[in-house]
């Protein structure tokens, strides 16, 4: 197939370098011109700085382990409580690399919390190496262990060693050619025994975790991001522990299943969605962890996935602590872990979601976990099972931040896809109704069954208290619904994902949210591969796109970066009906001569070790060659990767983002107001420019509190306007003379002696 843009692939090619400066200077002279982009870093960096600061601990012997990000820094630090709750710092990225571009990747203490294995990767490409260090002392214990990538490790009793994951290929990809190694404190890593690992696929990828008493160690591995996991466990007290001898617990198996190793003479428990699509809960004993001899104790349900648990075994009978995901939001309950018999629901707030609960390996009477919604900040909750008390925790008597101005609504809305199936999306807005179109990003995911969920956002707040809507799709592809909803978008099904992403986008104008025009669009990975479909599917549907570390060549993205472990799902060119399905909406491949597209802003990470930035590169290329009078634009970022980056970073991607969007959903984009045809069609409505606008700045947060202003003195003005004593703007539409207004809302009108309407358009 003929590709006029793969030399764009090279970057290390002259052309393809100089190409790369133009766009990089075309950039920087647009981003110049959205005046709105220091507010946006402003607002956004106040309200990180306003999140949580210590989140959930992690108990390990008589220790809380936990991150802690103080005001202004680059990154979390990991710091340990003590039980006289002395707080210190164990590692701290900042302190280790002040230039930010160090970051934290994993951490593990041993059960006894004596010891702490931690994991760093630099320059945002996410290969990491592995240290050790003594928490008593701070000591370091160990020579690093590279070509290592993120993933978990299993520490054996006494805390005298480790299994870990790494690559078996000095010069090679770390997140290729990876096998399970079993190392012991103070030994050179070159001498580590390689105790699992299977060579026949080079994107094997496993996961390791032993019993709290170090007796049992299990061994997940999955092909790629393939939803189809075989599982072993070795009893390492039978022999060496670098020669363990393993036994099957599940091998071959269309299912995805996670087990957590007894301890004592208590059997196993395991999450599974082997014969339940939304998951289950079984208990097993070594003796047979085979599938037929697992045990329910929490039936799946019909409409709620499994998404964690915990195992609070310091009572006579123990509890299962379960979090589910019921139509994107979150729910816990408390189960007696004999029979599964419910005992408890905690009692969440609407339309939030839960982080990863955490309880103590052993012993455990307690569990943490934060909780957030997209317009307040995260708590971290505290459930002590002896007591049924729930409530929430802090390392410290100091004040909380305090919560977030009020006002912001979350709602949640149903959708219908083209084939009638019911999506579900946020809306995230100053009114629980739509009043006006107003200027709206709509964001999603919809791959590899991972879960658009509530969750706290900056960058949500921003949008929203300056007037905008920002809505999430929860897609099919997601695990939103479990894995049926997964499957039902991926591979040759993969088109489901950008009708469900329409048929909100459509919601959202059919309804009055917004208006073609005002709809902005953005994504971030697998959610900028949806992006890019959506804009070649229908260019003039939306008034503009951001797209983030973006898929967009489908036909060759198994090439670079970690495409080859995707094949799972969505599918490989090498086969030609696979890649019948990925021609049918491979973005680069949909660009049509003569096209006008929405402004376009494709934002690279020149460190991203998972989609190399060629993707952009050529789709850019090519959408400018369609059309030559578009705003597309690239963003580039050097020194950065795919996931984590400092807090700085973080704020400056997103202050542009926002700064793109707030300067290209006016309303007066010639591209749409060329579309009224299909935009009366759709909603009734005719475009133009928005009945409200963007707010950016008007007010304080602390006005933002006060709902109501007192006793303001309103003199003679005409049809002019004023402000009141808040900084509120007040619009007079008639000739008034002396007249008093008492306290208004946004939005309200009264009427002075002679029956003219004042206007309130702030808090």
């Amino acid at each position: 197939m003929n590709d006029p843009f793969e030399w764009l692939e090279d970057a290390a090619r002259p052309d393809t370098a100089r190409w790369i400066k133009v766009h990089e200077t075309a950039y920087e002279r647009a981003a110049r011109r959205w005046t709105t982009r220091d507010h946006w870093a402003t607002r956004i960096a106040a309200l990180a700085d306003a999140a949580l600061p210590v989140g959930a601990p992690r108990p390990f012997g008589d220790r809380l382990f936990a991150t802690r990000t103080l005001p202004g820094a680059e990154h979390p630090q990991l710091v340990v409580i003590e039980p006289d709750g002395q707080v210190r710092v164990v590692v701290d990225p900042s302190a280790i690399d002040p230039s930010g571009a160090t970051t934290l990747e994993h951490w593990e203490p041993s059960p006894d919390g004596r010891r702490l294995a931690f994991q760093l990767s630099a320059g945002g490409t996410e290969q990491t190496t592995i240290e050790v260090l003594d928490v008593d002392t701070g000591t370091v214990l160990d020579r690093p262990i590279g070509r290592a990538r993120r993933s978990t490790l299993g520490w054996l009793d006494g805390a005298r060693g480790f299994f870990y994951v790494r690559s078996v290929a000095p010069h090679g990809s770390v997140a290729r050619d990876r096998r399970v190694f079993l190392h012991m404190v103070g030994d050179d890593p070159a001498d580590d025994a390689m105790v699992f690992g299977d060579e026949s696929d080079a994107t094997r990828f496993y996961a390791v975790r032993t019993s709290a008493d170090g007796r049992w160690l299990s061994i997940g591995a999955t092909t790629g991001t393939a939803r189809q996991r075989d599982v072993w466990l070795a009893d390492l007290s039978a022999g060496p522990p670098e020669r363990p001898t393993f036994r099957v617990v599940q091998q071959g198996v269309d299912a995805w299943t996670t087990v957590h190793p007894p301890t004592g003479d208590r059997p196993g428990f395991l999450r599974t969605d082997l014969g339940a699509p939304r998951g289950r809960i079984a208990s097993f004993t070594p003796a047979d962890p085979t599938p037929p001899a697992w045990r329910d104790v929490i039936p799946a349900d019909e409409h709620a996935v499994v998404d964690d648990y915990v195992l609070l075994d310091g009572f006579e009978t123990p509890v299962l602590v379960v979090a589910r995901i019921r139509h994107a939001v979150s729910e816990v309950t408390v189960h007696d872990a004999r029979d599964g018999r419910q005992l408890a629901t905690l009692a969440l707030p609407p339309c939030s979601s839960i982080g990863p609960l955490r309880a103590a390996p052993t012993g455990a009477t307690a569990v943490w976990f934060t909780c957030s919604t997209f317009t307040s900040l995260p708590e971290v909750m505290h459930y002590d099972a002896r007591t049924g008390h729930l409530g929430t925790w802090s390392p410290s008597a100091d004040p909380s931040p305090g919560a977030l101005p009020p006002g912001l609504v979350t709602r949640q809305f149903v959708a219908r896809s083209v084939d009638g199936t019911a999506v579900r999306y946020f809306v995230v807005a100053a009114t629980d109704r739509p009043d006006q179109p107003r200027p709206t990003l709509l964001t999603g995911y919809g791959g590899f069954g991972q879960s658009m969920t509530p969750g706290f956002s900056p960058e949500a707040i921003a949008w929203a208290e300056a007037g905008g809507v920002f809505a999430v799709a929860c897609v099919r592809g997601g695990g939103e619904e479990g894995e049926e909803w997964h499957r039902a978008g991926m591979r040759q099904h993969k088109q489901r994902c950008f009708e469900d992403f329409e048929a909100v986008a459509d919601a959202l104008v059919g309804s009055g949210w917004t208006s073609q025009p005002l709809l902005g669009i953005w994504g971030a990975s697998n959610g900028g591969l949806l992006v890019g479909a959506a804009i070649t599917r229908r260019p003039y549907a939306y008034g503009a796109a951001a797209c983030l570390a973006p898929l967009l060549d489908m036909l060759r993205y198994e090439r670079s970066g970690m495409g080859a472990s995707w094949v799972a799902e969505y599918g490989t060119a090498a086969d030609p009906e696979q890649a019948a399905w990925l021609r049918a909406y491979s973005p680069y491949h949909h660009v049509r001569p003569g096209t006008r597209y929405p402004a376009t802003l494709f934002a690279v990470f020149d460190g991203d070790s998972r989609v190399d930035p060629w993707h952009a590169r050529k789709m850019l290329a090519a959408m400018l060659a369609a059309d030559g009078e578009g705003v597309l634009l690239m963003r580039l970022e050097r020194g950065a990767g795919h996931g984590a980056r400092s807090a700085s970073r973080r704020t400056a991607l997103f202050a542009d983002v926002l700064g793109f969007f707030a300067d290209h959903l006016s309303g007066e984009d010639a591209h749409a107001l060329g579309t009224a045809e299909r935009n009366r069609a759709c909603t009734g409505r005719e475009p133009g420019r928005p009945s409200v606008a963007l707010r950016v700045g008007a007010l304080p947060i602390q006005t933002r509190q006060e709902k109501a202003m007192a006793n303001d003195e309103v003199l003679a003005h005409g049809t002019s306007e004023t402000d009141d004593e808040a900084g509120c703007v007040i619009q007079f539409n008639a000739e008034l003379t002396g007249d008093e207004v008492i306290a208004h809302s946004a939005g309200d009108e009264t009427e002075d002696e002679a029956g003219c309407v004042i206007q309130f358009n702030a808090d």
